[in-house]
C-alpha cells in the first residue's frame, strides 16, 4: 500500500472506532428519584459493619447521619 492509502485506512479505522464507542446520558428522570433516593438503594456490603461504624462514628463525633451523602467540610460552627 502507498502511504496515502495507509493514512486513509487507519485514519477510517480510527473514526470508526470513535463512532462505536458510543454514547449514553444517563440522567435520573426527576419522577424516578424518589426510587433512586430508597434505603435498598444505598450500597451496604455489610449492614452490621455499616451500624457498627455508626455507632462508633456517633460515640467519638457526637454527630448522627450523613454516611450516604457526599460533602466536606470539618462541621465545627
Amino acid at each position: 500500500m502507498n502511504r496515502s492509502r495507509r493514512l486513509f485506512v487507519l485514519w477510517l479505522a480510527a473514526a470508526l472506532a470513535a463512532l462505536s464507542s458510543g454514547c449514553a446520558a444517563m440522567s435520573v428522570k426527576p419522577w424516578d428519584r424518589d426510587l433512586m433516593a430508597d434505603k435498598r438503594m444505598r450500597f451496604a456490603a455489610l449492614p452490621l459493619e455499616t451500624a457498627v461504624d455508626g455507632h462508633i462514628y456517633f460515640s467519638k463525633e457526637a454527630a448522627v447521619g450523613g454516611m450516604s451523602v457526599g460533602g466536606g467540610g470539618c462541621g465545627c460552627n
